[in-house]
Parts: structure tokens; sequence; C-alpha cells
């Protein structure tokens, strides 16, 4: 039985889940964008303990590894070009910050085109962090 459930979970998410991480995975994914979940899921292939879409209790964070008290924003081209996204994410960067979790921003564009050596330096500074 758990070879199988490896054997689905590997097959179609990419990940060794257990059965209910699994369901958790399937609704996050749907909200989480392309290029955070392809460094969320490289990141777990680390073997990175990172946590995909997290409430924090004031927003929604893309990536989040608690354990390093870090967090991981994946940012389209609206957080350089929206006036309104360009204003809010300061604010979210702050509260994290206050919170204790330092917020790192990667453009989708380093996701999309240096996913290895993103997911490497990340890895990285997080291993520092911890």
């Amino acid at each position: 039985m758990q070879q199988a459930v490896y054997n689905y979970s590997t097959t179609h998410f990419g990940l060794p889940l257990c059965v209910v991480c699994q369901q958790d995975f399937k609704v996050k994914s749907q909200k989480a964008t392309k290029h955070a979940l392809e460094l969320y899921i490289a990141l777990r292939c680390r073997e990175v303990p990172a946590e995909l879409e997290k409430w924090d209790g004031h927003k929604t964070i893309d990536i989040a590894v608690t354990e390093a008290r870090v967090n991981i924003e994946v940012d389209g081209m609206q957080h350089n070009f929206n006036p309104a996204q360009a204003l809010a994410d300061p604010k979210r960067t702050f509260f994290a910050f206050r919170k204790g979790y330092p917020t790192l921003r990667i453009p989708n564009s380093l996701v999309r085109s240096h996913l290895d050596r993103n997911v490497y330096s990340k890895a990285a500074i997080i291993e520092v962090l911890n």
C-alpha cells in the first residue's frame, strides 16, 4: 500500500506525499501560480521543508519555510507595473518582518530561466537562517 501511495504521488505531483498531504496539495496547488508551484516542488525535492500557500494571519504567502522563519514570494510583472501592488508589497514584507519572517522576493523570470540556481541559492540561505 505504501508503495502505491508513493508511486501515485510522485507520478501525479512530482513529490512523495502521504494521502492526507496529497489532498492538501491538490487544493493549494490550484491557488498557487505556476512559477510558485515550480519553485515549491524544486525546494521540496532538495528536502527544504517548504509549505505552499501558507496563511500567516494577515495574508497568504506563496512559499513559507516556517522552520527557518522565511517567506518566499514569487512575483509576476504586476509587482513592478501595478502601482497598487507595488505599494502593497512593502507593507506585506514589513508585516512579516515584524513577526520575525524575512521575505525573499523572486521574479517569475528567474524561476522560468534559472530554477536550479535559484533553488540552490534559496536552499543555502534557508540553511544559514535555520
